[in-house]
């Protein structure tokens, strides 16, 4: 093969043959077809990662609320939420599902369908971080993040 290229070289050939151009496309593909799994897999984290980012936000907003009345309830009404932007419905926002005087659980929405709860225990003021998995994205098989 490489006598040919030294010949075609020499004689003032110039281009390339429908065999390279193909074997090149062909390797193409082949590293596309690899990358493609990669990549869709970061995409969904990086969405998880903007969930988990709008719930821990959130808490802070709910947490600045606490300091002012010294209960959670009404929070999600509260301009420290709402005014908050990551309080909300959508993919990449988080809501409070539940609030009591002491205790709260909030819940980020991930474009990729996991969901990533923070919730406080009343009792003891301790935060428990849990999430559903759709088998895809940054929710570790444990539940826990």
């Amino acid at each position: 093969m490489l006598r040919k290229l030294r010949q075609r070289v020499h004689n003032g050939e110039k281009g390339f043959t429908l065999i390279e151009l193909l074997v090149v496309i062909l390797i193409i593909g082949i590293l596309a077809a690899i990358a493609l799994p990669a990549f869709l897999g970061q995409r969904s984290k990086g969405q998880d990662a903007d969930a988990k980012s709008a719930a821990r936000n959130l808490v802070s907003a709910v947490e600045s609320f606490y300091a002012t009345n010294q209960t959670y309830v009404g929070a999600a009404a509260s301009n420290d939420v709402t005014q908050s932007g990551v309080y909300g419905s959508g993919d990449g926002q988080a809501t409070i599902p539940t609030a009591t005087t002491s205790a709260y659980s909030i819940v980020g929405k991930s474009a990729s369908g996991n969901n990533f709860t923070i919730t406080k225990n009343g009792t003891t003021g301790v935060a428990t971080r849990t999430c559903t998995t759709t088998n895809k994205g940054a929710c570790p098989t444990s539940g826990n993040w």
